[in-house]
This record gives structure tokens, C-alpha cells and sequence, in this order.
């Protein structure tokens, strides 16, 4: 009488076939959908931009394409509209991006107590994130019209004097951020609350009992180990509001003038109005790279705090 073979979790099968084969390389099966997932959906497509962004090339099948190796890359960095739309990105997310983390930390901090119909007041904060960006862009803008909006109309009642908003050079990238800030706080709060309630009680317990305020205990506890939930916010926060589209393109298509054509909306004008294929690839892979320099900085600031 023959015993039938064994086999040992973790070990080869015995024999070939393709169950030998499976166990050899199982380390490689598993992440193959993944892999091959992640290739299709950014790989490809960013190799698609870089070859592009080499070519002059335009949507008219009457222009043939031809490299040019790095010159839409020379030629955008003696552009003066791509400086401004680099420099009205950064100083819209750099209007937006800290509003919505002081807020995000207050609102945080006071959906982390106690109240009453907490989790009806919690889904109410959260409504604005919910919401399409286009839909919040057509409110927002009906909502700062010159002459029909609300805001002016509080303004008035308040004495003060009525605003152009979006038809106002100086105040468009303000007010454009103001709909950012609006839309995605609920989402820091979110991420800093769900940071809140994962933290220890014990350090508090000892703040309490060695007489600590209140601001000692957010000084020395709560924000040290909120840290982590902090910077992850803010490298979300950074990267999302870097790459802001819809809200600019419904609200002022980068107007007036070229008052709040950030580089988001430059390249898309590039590519979709003026044709202009190759240039738009290089414009976009520019706008990878300051978007992935910010992530890098982020996190590389992380690790020394």
C-alpha cells in the first residue's frame, strides 16, 4: 500500500505541471493584476504624454507631426503665460490649502466632542464635499454675481460696499479659493477627526491628573500624535488643489483676461482651443513635476518633524 504524497504549505508541489509552476513564482501572480492595472492607467499614459510632449503635433490631420526633441519644454520656460499661470496655481493653492487646514483643525476638534444629534451634525459638515465640483461652481458663481448674487447683497446690509468677485482681477483667485476652501475643509476635518478618535486616553488621563489645561493638553498631546493624520491631509490638500480645473474652468474659464488661467487651465486651452497637442504635453508634464516636487517636500518634511 502506497501513502498518497504530501504537500507543505510554503513549499514547491512535487513534480511539474502548472501547479509547480504556481507555486514557484506565486510571489509574482498575486500583485500581476495589480501590476498590470497600473501600467495600463498611469504608466502607459504617462509615456504616451512624455512622447508627445517631444513632437509638434497638432489635432489637424492637415499638420504632420515632427520632433523637436526638448523644445516645447525651452519653449514654454520663455513663455510668459506659462510664468503667470505657474505663479496664480501656486498663489491659489497657497490662499486655499492653509484656510482649509486651520478650519479643518477647529471643525475637527469640535465634531471630536460630545453634542447632541452628533452624527446628524457630522453628516451636515460633510455635505459640500459630497457635492459635484461643477454644481458647487454654478451656486458659487450665481451666488457672487455683481448684481444678482447674495454675497453683494449681504455686503450692503452689512454697510460695506458691493464687490466684482470674479470680474475683478485682484479678487478672482481670492474668491475662487473661497469656493475651495468651502468644498474641501469637511474633508480635512474628516481625515483630522478620524486622527482625533484613534488616540490614546491615557496621556490625557495623566495630563488631567497633573493639572494641565486645556491648551497644554492640545499643546503637548494632541498635536504631536496628530501629526501624522496633519501631514497626511495636507499632501492631499497640496497635490488636489495644485491640479484645480473645474471650478476655475465653469466659473471664469481662467478669466478675466488671463487673471485665473492657472497651469491647469493654460494647457487645457492649449490643447483643446489652439491645438497645439505637443505643447499641451509639455505643459502638463511640467505641472507633474511641481505637483510630485510638492509631494516629495511634504513627505520629506514629515520625516524631520
Amino acid at each position: 500500500m502506497t501513502s498518497a504524497p504530501t504537500h507543505t504549505r510554503g513549499q514547491p508541489r512535487p513534480g511539474g505541471g502548472f501547479s509547480s509552476w504556481l507555486d514557484r513564482n506565486i510571489r509574482w501572480v498575486f500583485p500581476l493584476p495589480t501590476l498590470i492595472v497600473l501600467f495600463a492607467l498611469t504608466i502607459l499614459p504617462l509615456v504616451f504624454n512624455l512622447i508627445l510632449s517631444t513632437q509638434e503635433r497638432s489635432v489637424s490631420d492637415a499638420l504632420p507631426s515632427s520632433f523637436v526633441g526638448l523644445g516645447n519644454f525651452t519653449q514654454a520656460f520663455s513663455d510668459p503665460r506659462f510664468w503667470n499661470a505657474t505663479w496664480l496655481m501656486m498663489k491659489f493653492t497657497l490662499i486655499a490649502v492653509p484656510a482649509q487646514m486651520l478650519l479643518g483643525l477647529g471643525l475637527a476638534v469640535l465634531l471630536n466632542r460630545h453634542m447632541r444629534a452628533q452624527g446628524l451634525v457630522r453628516a451636515a459638515v460633510l455635505l459640500p464635499m459630497i457635492s459635484t465640483p461643477v454644481a458647487v461652481a454654478l451656486i458659487w458663481a450665481l451666488m457672487m454675481d455683481p448684481n444678482l448674487g447674495v454675497l453683494n447683497y449681504f455686503l450692503q446690509t452689512l454697510g460695506l460696499e458691493r464687490s466684482l468677485w470674479l470680474a475683478d482681477p485682484a479678487l478672482v483667485i481670492p474668491a475662487l479659493a473661497l469656493v475651495d476652501v468651502w468644498q474641501w475643509t469637511p474633508l480635512v476635518a474628516l481625515i483630522l477627526l478620524a486622527g482625533l478618535q484613534t488616540m490614546p486616553d491615557d496621556p490625557f488621563e495623566a495630563a488631567r491628573i497633573d493639572g494641565a489645561s486645556s491648551w497644554q493638553a492640545f499643546r503637548y498631546i494632541t498635536w504631536p500624535l496628530l501629526q501624522p493624520a496633519l501631514f497626511a491631509a495636507l499632501t492631499i490638500r497640496l497635490i488636489d488643489a495644485l491640479k484645480t480645473f473645474d471650478i476655475i474652468e465653469v466659473m471664469t474659464q481662467g478669466g478675466p483676461g488671463s487673471a485665473s488661467e492657472t497651469l491647469n487651465v493654460y494647457a487645457y486651452h492649449t490643447g483643446f482651443e489652439f491645438l497645439r497637442v505637443g505643447y499641451t504635453a509639455a505643459l502638463l508634464t511640467l505641472l507633474l513635476v511641481v505637483v510630485a516636487a510638492v509631494a516629495i517636500g511634504v513627505n520629506l518634511l514629515r520625516r524631520r518633524v
